[in-house]
């Protein structure tokens, strides 16, 4: 038996629906309006997500992947269908939630703990308070020494790791991640990959995170959604059974993410 053969008993497709779901997303439908042209991006969503939970979305480029992280975030409004986190609906941004960018969106001039500090600063949290927890989750990301640097002294991989210890700093219940190592080198992305890793065994959030990387989906979650061409619809969701941290080079590791990518170009082909 190959390789590949042997994986497939080990790999488990998910419902995607559960009991006791952290955040729910049931019907989903999203239109885009545009000058009289309609765009469907997204159609006939479902997909509950357990607390604690790391499920990446992956999918054709263009798919909708960033679409449902918008509307997940309450940055944007279902046209059917609704969200919900904890059975309160998502209808706008709250501090529930926070976000992680490809683009890192910091403030350049701002030292790392100001940075850090920066959502709490707006909430109104006394100085003292916000800086014993920005130096908490600075410490998590393992930038101390760099505390006061400013951000455009940083590297790539550090500024991204200065915009995950402020989404975690307002302690939200969901992080929300898009492409957020998707500008890095191939050594960069793997070093934030584990240290992303690092920081979540310490905290209980649940995290959505999108990728291209097939590779670093299966690296990272606990359940991998996979989408199909817009409007996105799930094609399928696959359970990851091995413990992290987990050996890239292992077959059943190599076997699962040619399984995904093989389903990806079919559903590219499919709907050229």
């Amino acid at each position: 038996m190959s390789p590949e053969q042997e994986a497939e008993h080990t790999w488990e497709n998910s419902s995607a629906t559960s009991s006791d779901a952290h955040i729910t997303i049931k019907d989903l439908r999203k239109v885009f309006r545009r000058d009289e042209v309609e765009t469907v991006a997204l159609e006939n969503f479902t997909l509950d997500i357990k607390k604690g939970e790391l499920i990446t979305l992956v999918g054709p480029s263009g798919c909708g992947k960033t679409t449902i992280l918008r509307l997940i975030a309450g940055l944007i409004e279902p046209t059917s269908g609704d969200v919900r986190i904890n059975g309160k609906p998502c209808t706008q941004p709250g501090a529930d939630r926070g976000m992680v960018f490809q683009d890192f969106a910091l403030f350049p001039w701002r030292s790392v703990r100001k940075n850090v500090e920066f959502g709490l600063e707006v909430a109104g949290v006394p100085k003292e308070e916000r800086r014993e927890r920005a130096e908490k989750y600075i410490s998590l990301a393992g930038l101390d020494k760099f505390i006061d640097a400013r951000v455009h002294e940083l590297s790539g991989g550090m500024k991204q790791r200065v915009g995950i210890a402020r989404a975690l700093v307002g302690h939200p219940d969901v992080i929300l991640m898009d492409e957020p190592f998707g500008a890095l080198d191939a050594q960069t992305r793997n070093i934030m990959q584990v240290q992303l890793l690092k920081i979540l065994e310490k905290t209980d959030q649940t995290i959505v995170f999108v990728t291209h990387s097939v590779d670093e989906a299966v690296f990272l979650s606990d359940r991998i959604v996979v989408l199909t061409k817009r409007p996105a619809s799930i094609k399928e969701i696959i359970n990851i059974p091995w413990p992290r941290p987990r050996d890239r080079t292992d077959p059943e590791f190599a076997a699962l993410r040619k399984k995904i990518l093989t389903e990806l170009e079919e559903e590219n082909v499919m709907n050229n």
